[in-house]
C-alpha cells in the first residue's frame, strides 16, 4: 500500500491503555511510556497494512498478540481504516474479553 489506514480508537481501547500505562509505570518509572511506544509501534504496523492477522471472530474481528507485554490488540479492518475496539491484557479473565 502507499498510503496508511486510518487507525481509530474505541472509548474502551483507549481506557484500558492508560490503565495499562499507569500500571506498568507503579512497577517501574518510565516502563509505561516504553510500553506505550511499544503499542504504538504494533499500530504502525496495522496502519501500513501490509500484514492481516488470523480472523478470531465473526464478524471479522482479528488479534494481534504483543510479544513484550500480555496484551492482544482486537481490531477489524474496515475499507481504508483500521478500528481498535480493545488492547486486552491476556492475564485476565478471557470471558472479559470484548465481544461485539
Amino acid at each position: 500500500m502507499d498510503f496508511e489506514l486510518k487507525l481509530t480508537l474505541d472509548v474502551e481501547a483507549q481506557i484500558e491503555i492508560e490503565k495499562a500505562i499507569e500500571y506498568y509505570e507503579t512497577l517501574q518509572e518510565g516502563l509505561g511510556r516504553e510500553f506505550y511506544y511499544y503499542l504504538e509501534g504494533y499500530f504502525k504496523t496495522l496502519q501500513l497494512g501490509n500484514v492481516f492477522f488470523q480472523i478470531k471472530r465473526k464478524p471479522v474481528f482479528r488479534e494481534l498478540a504483543l510479544k513484550r507485554f500480555p496484551y492482544v490488540i482486537i481490531y477489524e479492518h474496515i475499507e481504508d481504516e483500521i478500528y481498535i475496539y480493545s488492547v486486552f491484557n491476556t492475564q485476565q479473565n478471557p470471558k472479559k474479553k470484548k465481544r461485539h
